[in-house]
């Protein structure tokens, strides 16, 4: 099959080559691949700003069809439409049993691109190849645990459901579990990329009456506005601190960082009132560390929340999320601004580098060389 290689961290092409993908094991599923979105993680990756081992198949938001089963899957069907996880919980772990999905012990497979039980299940000329943030979804098919593949309604287009796996999950995810936000609560999201959007529906969704959003790019400014935000904040021009503190009079309840930056870290502790949350939502470099006043945070009895996927159980989270969309009360339309082929996936990390619209996504089955899944295209 196609996918696009990431050859070493810091090479300046990723690489669209064969590789080859082992059978489903037990448990597993086979799917082909529609849609997959591109992530700022994956970008991260790609400049060596996050580690990465190589080569891997970049990709880890994505949704498409089942087309095999391996033994003992029985909660599929071939055919089903599915959105995919990068992070599967295993539900009977030390953090499953206690409700805890996103913390599972399988949640290491993330960081380490493989499954849980060593292997990647693929393979380029007889080497092993790697599981970009644990999924490889940037590929004409992945095999996955059946756990990670969320069966959904047809009705919700392919191309817009494939950002529920990581942007939309986690930003929702972030503003319901993480922070909790509540009727009447006051919100900052700094950066409007496709968390940060996500952030600012999960708020609304809850019941916040002021949402303020800071990000330097004016159409992402636009969009959040058009799907929540109430305030709009440029950063390169007003102090966010300033704002948050002259808007409520006391700080904001909630304060969202979902670009990955210990300054807004700090910038968001500063900005939330006594009592306030602070949730850490975007991937920071690993080399970043924010400075913190113990005695004040003390005293103020501020909160440090970090986060990963938003805090959900995709089985649970997912449906929730396309029931939404249904009832016209989560927006993916805005959020997903560009569609390029697979072959095009540089181009795609160079929007994302610049800010340059919201979500690009790859479209797989209809690239050069692709897949057909017998599903007429989405325009």
């Amino acid at each position: 099959m196609r996918a696009a290689v990431l050859e070493q961290a810091g090479a300046p092409m990723i690489v669209v080559d064969d590789v080859e993908l082992d059978d489903p094991g037990r448990g597993e599923v086979r799917v082909d691949i529609a849609w997959c979105g591109v992530c700022h993680s994956d970008v991260s990756q790609v400049d060596g700003v996050h580690p990465a081992i190589t080569p891997t198949v970049l990709g880890h938001e994505a949704a498409g069809i089942v087309v095999e089963l391996g033994p003992g899957a029985t909660q599929l069907a071939v055919g089903d439409h599915v959105i995919l996880s990068p992070n599967a919980a295993c539900g009977h772990c030390y953090w499953c049993v206690r409700g805890e999905h996103s913390s599972c012990a399988n949640s290491a497979a993330i960081a380490m691109s493989m499954l849980p039980d060593g292997s990647t299940r693929l393979s380029r000329r007889g080497e092993v190849v790697y599981r970009g943030l644990g999924l490889a979804a940037m590929a004409e098919q992945v095999v996955v645990a059946e756990s990670a593949a969320i069966r959904i309604d047809r009705d919700l287009p392919l191309d817009l459901a494939c950002i529920i796996g990581c942007a939309v999950q986690t930003g929702v995810g972030a503003a319901l579990h993480a922070a909790k936000v509540r009727p009447g609560d006051s919100v900052l999201v700094m950066g409007a990329g496709g968390i940060g959007l996500s952030v600012v529906q999960g708020a609304r969704i809850a019941g916040a009456t002021r949402i303020l959003v800071s990000d330097p790019v004016e159409a992402r400014r636009t969009t959040a506005l058009g799907v929540g935000a109430t305030d709009v904040v440029d950063p390169s021009i007003d102090d966010i601190v300033s704002e948050c503190h002259r808007l409520t009079g006391v700080g904001v309840d909630h304060a969202f960082d979902a670009v990955g930056s210990a300054a807004l870290v700090e910038a968001g502790i500063a900005a939330t009132r006594h009592g306030g949350t602070t949730v850490m939502v975007g991937a920071a470099p690993v080399d970043h560390e924010a400075r913190i006043h113990v005695v004040t945070a003390m005293f103020t009895e501020k909160r440090i929340v970090g986060t990963l996927l938003g805090g959900c159980h995709a089985p649970r989270d997912f449906p929730r999320l396309v029931a939404l969309w249904q009832r016209g009360m989560l927006d993916l339309e805005a959020m997903v601004t560009a569609r390029r082929p697979l072959s095009e996936v540089n181009e795609a990390m160079g929007d994302m580098r610049s800010g340059r619209g919201v979500r690009t996504v790859l479209d797989i089955r209809n690239s050069p060389n692709g897949l057909s899944l017998g599903v007429p295209p989405i325009h």
